[in-house]
């Protein structure tokens, strides 16, 4: 592993983000973890984590909904560090509730997070991998974004909108040896589903239990890595057999 791979997670500190973060840099990444200043603090406590397990780490402060935080914050960083190998969309928020119910905050907020994060983290930092001629991109999406879900039209719109606009993506950056693919996890086993029925929901799982964020960290450090050089452009439903 070339120790001199950055790569950006967002969303880091919470569930499948802080396994992804353990995960690669325990492969020898250099783990650049996106926060918000309110968590900055968190953010440092993972940095001396991942140190204390001899990997490299560092944090990189911008909410993913601000565009101009993001440019900002991104355009310094590369600008300091050189570009980054890879990058991992996985901020994201959810606010579920029936459309008849749901107001304009709640669809505003997801999508603003969730889908408009795409184009605020990667806008300003395709170019200079492009530059490089090599990277790779994965964004989290949802078993809501590829089947859709009753009482989270908004959240399912907007994971829909990462898969789609992924596969485009891929397209434009081929010729670049820069890879952009979609993981879309089912019902994980992070803060995200507490409250929720989930006797019910198991239901709906062959496999009858929860995943968990380790399964999908895993798949996530396969497509960051020399060995998925020519996958790109796939959706990997990782879900326990949910169709």
């Amino acid at each position: 592993m070339d120790k001199g791979k950055s790569v950006l997670v967002t969303g880091a500190l919470r569930g499948i983000g802080r396994a992804v973060s353990l995960r690669l840099a325990s492969e020898g990444y250099h783990v650049v973890l996106n926060c918000r200043k309110s968590s900055i603090d968190r953010a440092k406590a993972l940095e001396e984590e991942i140190r204390g397990l001899g990997g490299q780490a560092g944090s990189i402060v911008f909410d993913i909904a601000d565009r101009e935080e993001c440019r900002n914050a991104i355009e310094g960083y590369i600008q300091e560090n050189g570009a980054f190998w890879g990058i991992v969309l996985n901020a994201g928020i959810c606010r579920d509730n029936l459309l008849v119910a749901m107001d304009d905050d709640d669809w505003d907020s997801v999508i603003h997070t969730n889908l408009d994060g795409f184009y605020n983290v990667l806008r300003p930092a395709m170019m200079s991998m492009c530059k490089k001629r090599r990277g790779r991109v994965v964004a989290i999406s949802s078993v809501s974004g590829v089947m859709g879900n009753k009482g989270q039209v908004n959240y399912s719109a907007a994971k829909a909108g990462l898969i789609g606009a992924a596969k485009a993506l891929a397209l434009e950056v081929a010729t670049r040896n820069i890879t952009v693919n979609v993981v879309a996890p089912g019902i994980i086993e992070t803060d995200m589903i507490q409250g929720l029925p989930l006797d019910r929901m198991l239901e709906m799982v062959p496999m009858n239990r929860l995943g968990k964020p380790d399964e999908i960290a895993s798949l996530v450090a396969f497509l960051l890595g020399d060995d998925a050089g020519y996958i790109t452009r796939q959706v990997i439903s990782i879900n326990g057999g949910m169709c």
